[in-house]
């Protein structure tokens, strides 16, 4: 008895057909049975298949109209293609159904493994996913994995005090101090490996910090808080510092990814203008403060009757700085700031530091007048005061402001739009900046006829410009 299903069909031939006459399922069945019968050998018989189950059991959808039969054949086999596409063209060599004329046509050979196929397709890209994205990390992923080990593996013990540090420690001529331990291990990862940890802000700093601060160029990379501050403080009360380095506020340094570590040490400042920029906040809470916003009002005593009425306080004024010949000295530091009110005495010795300053400027002499010209710019003594007045306003703020020959201000910009700023500017007499005298900014000035440049500190100029007076807060007038 032969089979009638498949355990696996493959493929499945569908031929459609016509017949001259009224005929049934069996007869046409029987007729492809008897048409094919020898016409390919043993192997490829169609009963010889069946019994073997190499195919299924034919199925005949019949429909009739008039005197006609036509439908379609369906032959399921699990063949090869090239057996299956054989025994679909032999069906086609049938054409007689009992008595009547018949014509078979083969519509297509089916794969009916394309829709499983798909299944899988579809189920293998999301186990590829969950494994890429839960399990199984790529070669790159196993690769930076194993480089990151390596890396931790290279931190070291350095000095005395054996603080964690990266293996170039020693031989690089600059040096990074961050907090502790994981922030080397994140730098180290990053290919960064002249990184030490200080150990948060202490009391007393470690021998080998001290040592190092002294032989290389420093740079202080702290976590994006108020702890970062407290670090670089307690550093500065015993060691020089040159860079302050900052994470992103509310970051910490262990965690940064390496763009953030680099943006954050290529955005370094020098300790000067970090400590311009500290004192400037401490200005603006002690502002805060004396308006009422820091600490709340003492609420005043209700007088009683009959008692008089107390003299209204006079406000403490600062004395008049009397005007000087020419020249201008050193800038003191403005006073310091504090949670208590500053007292007369602390006034006073700051009015007399300012004098004793402005004592020390040399005289310029005044170049005479042309007759019939207008008097060529020069640096009175009002205007001198003013401009040191100017250097101390601006302390803190990374500002610059450039004065007119009367003394007036053009205009006030950030540093790092002076040098825009300073190529479009008429009539500039005067530079004054929260910041550091660069050759290119003495070159700039000299084209735009500036006179006087006026800043903290100066980089080293190859050659002096009589006709342009440079003064520094650190060393005075420049020679």
């Amino acid at each position: 008895m032969a089979k009638t299903y498949l355990d696996i069909v493959k493929y499945m031939v569908v031929s459609k057909f016509s017949i001259d006459g009224l005929v049934e399922k069996p007869d046409i069945i029987g007729a492809v049975f008897g048409q094919t019968e020898g016409l390919l050998g043993d192997e490829l018989d169609l009963r010889e298949l069946q019994k073997n189950g190499k195919i299924g059991r034919i199925e005949i959808e019949v429909n009739q109209s008039g005197s006609k039969t036509y439908g379609r054949l369906y032959l399921p086999a699990s063949l090869a293609r090239v057996e299956t596409c054989i025994l679909g063209a032999a069906i086609e060599v049938v054409d007689r159904v009992g008595p009547f004329d018949a014509q078979f046509l083969v519509e297509k050979v089916e794969d009916t493994r394309a829709d499983k196929r798909k299944k899988i397709v579809e189920r293998a890209k999301n186990l590829i996913k969950q494994l890429l994205t839960t399990e199984i990390p790529d070669s790159r992923e196993l690769a930076e994995m194993v480089q990151n080990e390596v890396k931790s593996s290279e931190i070291t013990e350095y000095g005395q005090d054996r603080l964690p540090a990266g293996p170039d420690i020693a031989s690089s001529p600059d040096v990074i101090f961050v907090e502790g331990r994981a922030d080397v291990i994140n730098l180290l990862r990053n290919d960064i490996a002249n990184a030490i940890a200080v150990g948060g802000a202490q009391a007393t700093v470690a021998k080998t910090i001290v040592k190092l601060a002294s032989e290389k160029e420093v740079t202080v990379f702290t976590d994006g808080d108020r702890g970062g501050e407290m670090i670089v403080r307690s550093l500065l009360s015993v060691l020089d510092i040159d860079f302050v380095a900052r994470a992103p506020d509310g970051k910490e340094v262990e965690e940064l990814t390496r763009k953030e570590i680099i943006k954050s040490l290529r955005s370094r400042i020098p300790i000067d203008q970090y400590l311009g920029a500290e004192r400037a906040k401490q200005n603006r809470h002690s502002d805060r403060f004396e308006h009422g916003q820091g600490r709340q009002p003492m609420q005043q005593r209700q007088q009683e009757p009959g008692e008089p009425m107390p003299e209204p306080r006079q406000p403490v004024q600062l004395p008049q700085q009397p005007p000087r010949p020419s020249g201008l000295g050193a800038v003191q530091e403005p006073v310091p700031d504090s949670d208590e009110a500053v007292s007369i005495k602390d006034i006073r010795n700051y009015d007399e530091e300012q004098q004793a300053s402005l004592q020390r400027m040399e005289p310029q002499r005044l170049q005479p007048e042309a007759r019939g010209q207008q008097p060529a710019p020069v640096l009175e003594s009002m205007l001198l005061t003013q401009l040191a007045n100017g250097l101390v306003e601006l302390s803190g703020t990374l500002r610059s402001r450039i004065y007119a020959p009367d003394g007036s201000v053009v205009t006030e910009v950030p540093i790092r739009e002076l040098l825009a700023t300073l190529q479009d500017a008429r009539g500039a007499y005067a530079v004054v900046l929260d910041g550091v005298i660069t050759q290119r900014l003495v070159e700039l000035s000299l084209e735009r006829g500036v006179k006087a440049i006026y800043g903290i500190r100066a980089n080293p100029m190859p050659r002096r410009h009589p006709e342009l007076i440079l003064y520094t807060k650190e060393q005075g007038k420049l020679e």
